[in-house]
């Protein structure tokens, strides 16, 4: 436990001070992003691009991993932090139709045909259900952007939402 929260640490230390900004050393067998956005957008078209290719790459790396969401890659910690910020504003505007639309726009824009209009309604909804469900999720949020300061924060909410990310993750295998 002391090794994964040392790894976490170190990579969201490396994160917030912008060592990882223009690309990852870290192992993946796919290709994903690895810049960490540092802050939320407000257009929800944007945010919800954002969130579809975080999305994507951790979907990738999921099937890469036989079906599994390895927390302990760096490349999934950071997909994760690009996730979790660009649905941040949900937490606040998910009651409001028009802004739900824009970003399901942006999803299925971004998702390289994971997000469709089919499914686009249940992914947005457990996206939302992801960022309201732990006030954790906003404080590490606000942590990448600005300090390295509270590390056990980091790793237990990667160790958090491993499974919440591995059951939505898991309502794709059809694809």
């Amino acid at each position: 436990m002391k090794k994964i929260m040392l790894f976490v640490a170190t990579a969201m230390m490396m994160t917030s001070c912008g060592f990882l900004q223009g690309g990852s050393s870290a192992s993946s067998s796919t290709s994903s992003a690895s810049q960490v956005q540092t802050t939320t957008p407000t257009d929800p078209m944007v945010a919800g691009q954002g969130a579809g290719k975080a999305l994507h790459a951790l979907y990738t790396q999921y099937k890469a991993d036989g079906n599994k969401f390895n927390y302990k890659n760096t490349q999934n910690i950071l997909n994760t932090l690009n996730l979790v910020i660009n649905c941040e504003e949900l937490k606040n505007n998910y009651k409001q139709e028009n802004y739900l639309k824009n970003f399901g726009k942006g999803l299925i824009a971004s998702s390289m045909g994971l997000v469709t209009e089919a499914n686009v309604t249940s992914v947005t909804n457990s996206l939302v259900d992801l960022v309201k469900s732990n006030d954790s999720v906003q404080s590490a949020t606000s942590a990448v952007q600005s300090t390295a300061n509270t590390v056990a924060g980091y790793a237990n909410t990667a160790s958090q939402y491993a499974g919440a990310l591995g059951t939505l993750l898991s309502a794709f295998s059809g694809q």
